[in-house]
């Protein structure tokens, strides 16, 4: 299925995942299926709701973006949705439908004088060195892929007469009265022939464009002023342009590069030659780190010759290719919703994902980031999401794309049942909240080897019925814990015995007291349980960083009941400072 009239030669990469989509459907399911994707277990009437819900929703995707020139979705979101749905359809194939482009093209439109071609999209950089060795008998050149819109431009003995958006590869809307307004598209160009034509990437001009920071939005800026009613003069001078093919031109590449230079075009500067991977990646690395004046969201290689252009077709050729960027956004279905309860009652809800690939990473857990925002959101197993990287580093949910028909219900914890005071024993419904506050204290403890499991193997033994219970366990019940064994043992002792001998200020800080770590280490000289239990309230906001607010959390904290029992054992075993 191809675009309406963003992608190039060079940078039509949906054409083939749509085209190869289609096929998809027409095989049957054992053949048609991924062999890591697994049919849903739905009954015919929730198959068919999530089926038509799907259909729906990438119906709206294409109506905006082939009718009002608007990509609501980034293409791997698209890619995937579309991908999702064709292996639904595998899956119930009573119930298949496929989604088919809106009928943009036809009337209102004209045909391109050499249609557009599309381009086999390469994921791997394996897949791009066998494209290589498969081509490694002729001349092989690179170019960005420049993220615009796609356009076709007529020259009459010289004279611009039409600009086609690329529409369907055959036939376009005639945008001819914007590119005569648009200075970096030239009118006249040096040249006597009776028809000239050249394709092209019609983009939003960028000062020093990082595409590493992320695409500015470059596309859908071109795709609007394109799109518009009325170009203002603005528009006209933030448009330019990128000619990446010249069909009836000079056999070579080299020979079509410099004769663009001559007509006014030059994209020598971005075209180079090619031969070994090392080469691809070099030139895919450097243009994705480089200050450009266009947003691009890849690379093409190219053959220098290829065939005649009466002979191309609307669909991806054997004689250029793309490798994309890794992907910047990604949809995720929703396996499973946890609620991990932090060590001061702060409830974020971590959303489990089916495996989804997000800039050469595998994402299998992504943060709500709070639980407000995943209440917001109502996220739910079966939901789809679009995920994205934050900073370039951490996954986070963009927003719900999708939302499962049948919303599935979850055990969610209440958020008032949790404060910095609540579960200080592994009571249930404490124990994820206590958990927490076993590792917190370990870490400023200066603990080793002493994660997670651990703490949970004491919890599960019922050896932890406080945070200072460990200091009564004697090493023979330690050995015998399974997993533990003699070595793990004498290490746990090891941490408990050094433990003792920490300063005030690291006990009271690994209990939770609130500011314990902001107070400097004058405030703690000579300070201990009893003294700082009889400052007052306007005691502690004269100190630096205490407000009114915080101050009373201190309080709070040393009169709590449970702090005071824990001070009372630290006493017992002699413990500084209580």
């Amino acid at each position: 299925m191809a675009l309406i009239y963003r992608y190039p030669l060079a940078s039509c990469s949906h054409i083939l995942s749509r085209l190869a989509l289609i096929s998809l459907l027409a095989l049957p399911p054992s053949v048609a299926l991924s062999k890591a994707f697994e049919c849903p277990d739905w009954q015919a009437d929730r198959a068919q709701t999530e089926i038509q819900h799907l259909h729906d929703k990438i119906t709206q995707w294409d109506n905006a973006y082939y009718v009002q020139h608007q990509a609501l979705v980034d293409d791997a979101v698209y890619d995937r949705a579309r991908a999702t749905l064709a292996q639904w359809n595998g899956c119930f194939p009573a119930l298949a439908m496929a989604a088919s482009k809106p009928q943009s093209v036809g009337g209102g439109t004209v045909a391109h004088p050499v249609v557009h071609t599309g381009l086999h999209k390469l994921h791997t950089a394996d897949a791009v060195a066998d494209w290589l060795a498969a081509h490694r008998h002729g001349e092989l050149w690179i170019q960005p892929k420049v993220d615009g819109v796609a356009v076709t431009l007529v020259y009459h003995s010289g004279r611009l007469v039409r600009m086609i958006s690329r529409g369907d590869g055959s036939r376009g809307q005639d945008w001819t009265r914007h590119a005569l307004l648009i200075p970096a598209i030239r009118n006249r160009i040096p040249d006597d022939r009776a028809e000239l034509v050249l394709q092209g990437e019609v983009y939003w001009r960028f000062d020093r464009h990082i595409q590493a920071d992320g695409s500015a939005n470059g596309r859908g800026r071109a795709s609007g002023a394109m799109a518009s009613n009325t170009l203002t003069s603005r528009q006209a001078e933030s448009l330019g342009i990128f000619i990446w093919e010249w069909p009836r031109g000079p056999a070579t590449l080299p020979a079509r590069v410099r004769g663009l230079r001559q007509l006014g075009y030059d994209t020598g500067v971005y075209t180079h030659r090619v031969t070994l991977l090392a080469d691809v990646r070099q030139w895919r690395n450097s243009w994705y780190h480089a200050a450009l004046p266009f947003a691009t969201d890849g690379i093409v290689l190219k053959q220098s010759r290829r065939p005649a252009a009466a002979t191309w077709l609307p669909q991806p050729p054997g004689w250029a290719t793309a490798w994309k960027y890794p992907a910047q956004t990604a949809l995720a279905r929703v396996v499973n919703v946890e609620f991990p309860v932090g060590r001061t009652g702060k409830i974020v809800p971590v959303v489990e994902i089916a495996p989804t690939e997000l800039d050469d990473r595998e994402i299998r857990r992504v943060s709500s980031g709070s639980f407000e925002q995943w209440h917001n959101m109502d996220i739910r197993p079966g939901d789809q999401l679009r995920i994205a990287l934050a900073g370039q580093t951490i996954p986070q949910i963009v927003d719900v794309m999708l939302p499962a028909s049948l919303r599935q219900p979850l055990q969610i914890p209440d958020p008032h049942d949790y404060t910095p005071l609540t579960c200080w024993h592994p009571a249930k419904g404490c124990r994820a909240q206590f958990l927490a506050r076993t590792e917190w204290l370990g870490e400023q403890l200066g603990f080793r080897g002493i994660g997670e499991k651990r703490w949970q193997a004491l919890v599960d033994a019922d050896l932890l019925p406080d945070l200072v219970a460990w200091l009564d366990i004697p090493i023979e019940t330690l050995t015998a814990l399974p997993g533990i064994g003699a070595t793990r043992a004498q290490n746990l002792q090891r941490n408990f015995r050094a433990a003792r001998a920490r300063d005030f200020r690291d006990w009271m800080t690994a209990l939770g007291m609130p500011a314990a770590s902001r107070l400097n280490t004058e405030f703690w000289h000579g300070e201990d349980f009893a003294s700082l239990s009889a400052r007052k309230l306007d005691e502690w906001q004269q100190l630096p960083g205490i407000g009114p607010g915080r101050a009373q959390e201190i309080m709070a904290f040393l009169e709590h009941p449970e702090i005071n029992a824990l001070q009372n054992r630290l006493a017992a075993h002699g413990i500084a400072g209580f």
